[in-house]
C-alpha cells in the first residue's frame, strides 16, 4: 500500500497515473458460469461521477467490438442478443475492480473482452484484453497427473543432485578449512615451544 502510494506521488504530477490488470487468456468450460476479472490501479479515489468503464466484445480480431457492460453513475447492461441476460456485473469500482461474471458459457462466446476504464483526474484510459475460449469437456486430468509426476520426479532428481554437490563442497570446505587450522595449530605448538624455552631457563 505504501509503495502504491510513493508511486503516485512520483507518477502523479507527470500524468502516468492508470494501469489495467486482466488475464490474457481464461478457459471456461461449456455451460458453466467464469468471471472475467479485471482491476486497475489509479492514483485518485473513484467518484462514481467522473468514473467509466465500457466492456466490450469482439468475436474475431478485425470483427467490431460490441459495447455489452457499462458504467456511467451506476452500472448499465447493453443487452446484447448474444448475451441475453446472462452477464452480471460481480465488480466494486471504488475497490478498483470492475469484473464481471458471465453465466451458462456457450461456445459462442469465444472471442475477445475488452475492459476500458476512465477514472479522472487520471488523463488517459486504461485498457486490458482477455481471450475466452470455452471447451466442451474439461481437460484430461490422466495427462495432467503424467505430467505432475514426470515433472515432479525430474525436478526432485535435480533437486538431489544440487544437494549431493553442495554437501559435497561444504564437505571439502570443512575438509580444508580442518587441514588449515591444523597448520595453524603446530604453527602456534612451534612459537610457543620455542618462547617456552628461554623462560625456563631464566628460572
Amino acid at each position: 500500500f505504501l509503495t502504491h502510494l510513493h508511486l503516485c506521488s512520483s507518477a502523479a504530477p507527470t500524468g502516468l497515473g492508470m494501469e489495467v490488470m486482466a488475464p490474457a487468456t481464461i478457459n471456461a468450460l461449456n455451460g458453466s458460469s467464469v468471471k472475467l476479472s479485471c482491476t486497475f490501479n489509479s492514483c485518485y479515489k473513484v467518484e462514481n461521477k467522473q468514473f467509466s468503464l465500457n466492456w466490450t466484445y469482439q468475436e474475431c480480431r478485425n470483427c467490431s467490438e460490441e459495447l455489452f457492460l457499462q458504467f456511467r453513475m451506476k452500472i448499465m447492461n447493453k443487452q446484447l442478443d448474444r448475451f441475453g441476460n446472462r452477464v452480471e456485473f460481480t465488480g466494486n469500482p471504488t475497490k478498483y475492480d470492475v469484473s464481471f461474471t458471465l453465466k451458462n458459457v456457450q461456445l459462442e462466446d469465444e472471442g475477445t473482452y475488452n475492459c476500458y476504464v476512465l477514472n479522472p483526474p487520471d488523463r488517459h484510459r486504461g485498457h486490458a484484453s482477455i481471450s475466452l475460449k470455452v471447451l466442451t469437456k474439461e481437460p484430461p486430468k490422466h495427462d495432467s497427473t503424467v505430467a505432475v509426476i514426470v515433472g515432479a520426479s525430474v525436478g526432485g532428481f535435480l533437486a538431489v543432485v544440487i544437494l549431493v554437490l553442495m554437501v559435497v563442497k561444504c564437505v571439502r570446505r570443512k575438509k580444508q578449512q580442518r587441514l588449515n587450522t591444523d597448520d595453524q595449530k603446530t604453527e602456534e605448538e612451534g612459537k610457543t615451544d620455542g618462547e617456552g624455552n628461554p623462560d625456563e631457563g631464566t628460572k
